[in-house]
């Protein structure tokens, strides 16, 4: 035994040595041996707590649970729930009234782009919860979990020493972390699992059970695959482990997303949820993207706060562990995978809700500082922060406050708060927005009728359906799907829960996001009678979408997505997925048609 092999650092207490048995988890399950010291690799450090005061654990206990309180405070005191989420309580019913994780019965479309987060609600709709109040207040308890446990992983980071918070005070002090706390959204799913996979990767890296938990990211969100390679890299860093080491860890971190990633190649026919099809996200739209960033950090002076935190980084004891020769894995970690998902969000154009895309990467970005050990320079950077978050949180607010602003993104609380005329819009019923409730009774009043009713938006025409209900298109899907009985079709013309729409050609200069239109023809060929078309349509057209329709690529989409699910067809939609995915076909029918049919 060395002199290192039991020694605690006096100012620190931490007791460096070879960790324990249970720590190699990973390592000692599937080696033949535990790994061994050398002075290249220190390992890793065993922390054993030192006795503290009462005030002492209160005030660091309070350190990662009054942040947690405090979002949790805010976001409810702006609770609401976003159109999109209402997506998700869609799909939900349906899979509650026996129908199967679609959107419309008879088409099996992956309209939910959160897959945890919709069989979460699922869960939650079995026990008896409205979905739509699930998702709004399990989000927010969520989110304070997240906020705890990214408190709890810098302390851990820093050894337990004393600390004072600077990253939960800058997030803190944003409106739309407030607002994204709620909105039914799986955000406050995001927040909990990437502080929680960062906890587990400081506390635990050599469990297999960190490996399964930080695999997860590609079923949160698709794009949090990205974290999910940088945070299974960061533990195959720390541990170092032999070759069946790896294969076991990759094996758990892999298994749910790939099992899940088979199903859907399977019973959806595409590689990815429906809207990232319909959102190109695969596309390059670097000037919009830096444009979104801008849309963020130029109302709430984020600068200011970017200051104190890197000076806290650079002059300070606060941006890197206390131990000499420590792992830096940790911290360097979370901020290569954020600056990775600011880039792909910079990549793809943004999105078209204000500050929402870019809250994960700020999170990651912030969790080694989330709180920072007590210093001049920690104090001063807790400091400068809190007060621009008093600033921030009191006065500044982006210019098109309530509405959308003049490149396509909206403040999407304040929209919805808005059109519902609530200061709290859990269940929306667009009593602030004349024409979004004269839709809503136009298919309540087509759905008591009982004829099988075509509706082209709202106030346009309407025709006879080739469906036993209610079929209606409405760029509004959210709002669409809560109003179309279960066993009508909601569809959309962007092609959110629509393939036809979603494999559409995007147009140039459309708001970002909704640069799909899929035309009224199109429509009326899939979803109307032939007898029966429409007012205002060309009748070619129409028949020219029929065709196309028959033809080529855009008839195999359709038999992905609607003939019966036969160990055949499950086994096509595989094999094909990856060229159904990228298939785009013209806007224009007759264009259309020539391209498939060759006509």
């Amino acid at each position: 035994m060395t002199a290192l092999d039991n020694t605690i650092q006096p100012e620190t207490g931490v007791k460096v040595g070879l960790p324990r048995a249970d720590e190699w988890i990973m390592t000692s399950t599937h080696s033949p041996a535990p790994p061994k010291t050398s002075p290249s690799r220190p390992s890793l450090p065993v922390v054993v707590p030192k006795a503290a005061p009462a005030a002492a654990r209160v005030l660091r206990a309070a350190v990662w649970l009054l942040p947690a309180v405090l979002v949790a405070a805010a976001g409810f005191r702006r609770r609401w729930m976003s159109d999109d989420a209402f997506i998700y309580v869609r799909t939900v019913r349906q899979v509650l009234a026996g129908n199967g994780p679609v959107f419309n019965p008879g088409e099996r479309v992956e309209s939910s782009t959160g897959t945890l987060w919709q069989w979460l609600l699922v869960a939650a709709g079995a026990v008896g919860a409205d979905p739509a109040s699930a998702a709004v207040y399990g989000g927010l308890a969520l989110t304070g979990v997240g906020f705890a446990l990214a408190g709890l992983g810098a302390l851990r980071v820093y050894g337990g020493r004393a600390a004072v918070p600077v990253g939960s005070l800058l997030l803190l002090g944003l409106p739309p972390v407030w607002d994204f706390a709620t909105s039914g959204l799986e955000t406050g799913l995001l927040t909990c699992w990437i502080a929680g996979a960062w906890l587990a990767l400081v506390a635990r890296p050599g469990a297999l059970a960190t490996s399964v938990l930080c695999g997860l990211g590609p079923l949160v969100r698709p794009d949090l695959g990205l974290v999910s390679v940088v945070f299974l890299g960061a533990q195959w860093l720390l541990v170092r482990p032999s070759w069946r080491g790896v294969l076991a860890g990759a094996g758990a971190a892999g298994a749910l997303p790939g099992a899940y990633e088979v199903f859907r190649a399977g019973y959806y026919g595409h590689l990815v949820p429906l809207p990232a099809v319909t959102k190109e996200a695969s596309r390059s739209l670097w000037g919009r993207g830096f444009g979104y960033v801008v849309d963020l950090a130029l109302p709430y002076l984020l600068w200011v706060p970017a200051l104190f935190v890197v000076a806290a980084v650079l002059f300070g004891r606060g941006g890197r562990p206390p131990e000499r020769g420590g792992p830096l894995v940790p911290v360097f970690a979370p901020v290569v995978a954020g600056l990775l998902c600011w880039l792909y969000v910079v990549k793809v154009g943004g999105d078209f809700m204000h500050g929402r895309m870019l809250l994960p990467g700020l999170l990651l970005l912030l969790l080694p500082v989330f709180v920072v050990p007590v210093s001049r320079v920690g104090v001063c950077a807790a400091v400068g922060v809190g007060a621009w978050a008093v600033v921030c949180a009191g006065w500044l607010r982006v210019p098109y406050e309530g509405h959308i602003g003049p490149a396509g993104i909206a403040d999407e609380r304040g929209v919805y708060v808005r059109h519902n005329a609530d200061p709290h819009p859990v269940h929306h019923d667009f009593a602030g927005a004349p024409y979004h409730r004269g839709y809503l009774q136009d298919v309540r009043a087509a759905a008591r009728s009982g004829a099988p009713t075509l509706l082209f938006g709202g106030g346009g025409p309407r025709t006879a359906a080739n469906s036993p209900s209610v079929t209606s298109s409405y760029v509004v899907l959210g709002l669409n799907g809560s109003v179309v009985p279960l066993a009508g079709a909601a569809l959309d013309p962007i092609g959110l829960a629509y393939p036809l729409a979603a494999h559409s050609e995007r147009i140039e200069g459309g708001r970002v996001a909704h640069d799909k239109w899929l035309p009224n023809a199109w429509l009326a060929a899939d979803r109307g009678l032939p007898s029966d078309p429409p007012p205002g349509v060309d009748p070619a057209q129409i028949d020219a979408a029929r065709r196309a329709l028959r033809c080529g690529a855009l008839a195999e989409l359709r038999a992905a997505t609607r003939d019966p699910l036969t160990p055949g067809r499950f086994l096509r939609n595989v094999t094909g997925a990856w060229e159904r995915t990228s298939f785009r076909f013209p806007n224009d029918p007759v264009v259309a048609e020539r391209e498939l049919c060759g006509r």
